[in-house]
């Protein structure tokens, strides 16, 4: 009897019948068949499959997301599940979304948004678990169950992510709250210690005036001049080298001043005359009776 010939395709079967009757599943390679007697009824692939579907449903806290769902599933190279595959099924994407729909269905409503997110893994290996089970008895595995994505609302998106500032806001106004506070601290530091060195070099330069006047006089006494003679003319000196450094110091040109070079002898005047108050305001401190106008002890 004569034979015909075909060819089956790797990851691929062939579904061979002998009047109608399933008689064999043929693998890849050159195959034969009984003219007018039998026929390739059907071609099975074994390749992966991916399912692709998006479920709308309610989370527990009544909000309405669309959970998006991956399916990856092949034929079993088992010759009885090509079989079964073949036959018992005509359209095997539709029973499992109607499998997946179930799951889900069945777990988002149990859960807030957030508790759906965080066991999207979860959620998508009861998935593959039921999947797996269900389809076995049509011959097909389920290999892998993924949930891509729960997308809400775009309104809910925007509030979320409203929150999400807000609450990062607050801790950056704490945590800038905190660095100002911490720079006026500084800062305060700084000045009182700013202020505290400056006491200590306006202290410094008056104790060495005073030790410079003192060497002064104690050379003035020597050479047999007047004390109070002298501290007048260290004054006049100090009131001249103060005229000079605010010479020196102006950012203008012209300085006017109430001083002219006929007052320098009333400024010796005045100072001698202040140094002379002076002691005798000392002397009646100490007891001593003040000598009338006019007059000199």
């Amino acid at each position: 009897m004569p034979l015909f010939f075909f060819t089956v395709e790797q990851q691929e079967r062939a579904i061979v019948e002998r009047f109608g009757k399933f008689v064999r599943v043929a693998g890849p390679g050159l195959q034969t068949k009984t003219p007018f007697v039998e026929r390739v009824a059907g071609r099975m692939s074994l390749q992966v499959e991916q399912l692709n579907s998006e479920i709308e449903t309610k989370t527990k806290d009544n909000v309405f997301v669309r959970v998006k769902l991956a399916v990856q599933y092949q034929v079993g190279a088992d010759e009885h599940k090509v079989r079964d595959a073949y036959y018992k099924l005509d359209d095997p994407e539709v029973q499992m979304q109607s499998y997946a729909f179930d799951v889900v269905r069945s777990h988002i409503p149990s859960m807030d948004l957030d508790e759906a997110y965080a066991d999207a893994d979860t959620i998508a290996q009861h998935i593959q678990d039921r999947l797996r089970e269900s389809m076995a008895e049509y011959g097909y595995d389920v290999v892998k169950a993924l949930v891509t994505n729960i997308e809400p609302d775009q309104k809910v998106k925007d509030a979320m992510n409203n929150i999400n500032a807000a609450q990062r806001n607050q801790v950056a106004a704490a945590a800038q709250g905190d660095a100002q506070k911490t720079l006026a601290v500084k800062k305060a530091e700084g000045e009182r210690e700013t202020m505290r060195l400056q006491g200590e070099g306006v202290a410094a330069e008056r104790k060495a005036i005073a030790e410079g006047l003192h060497e002064s006089l104690e050379i003035i006494a020597q050479h047999g001049l007047d004390p109070k003679e002298a501290m007048a003319l260290v004054a006049l000196t100090q009131y001249t080298d103060m005229i000079r450094a605010l010479g020196e110091g102006s950012k203008t040109n012209t300085i006017l001043l109430p001083h002219s070079p006929s007052g320098v002898g009333d400024l010796m005047s005045q100072i001698r005359d202040g140094i002379l108050i002076g002691d005798a305001v000392t002397g009646a401190n100490r007891g001593t009776a003040l000598p009338p106008p006019g007059t000199s002890q």
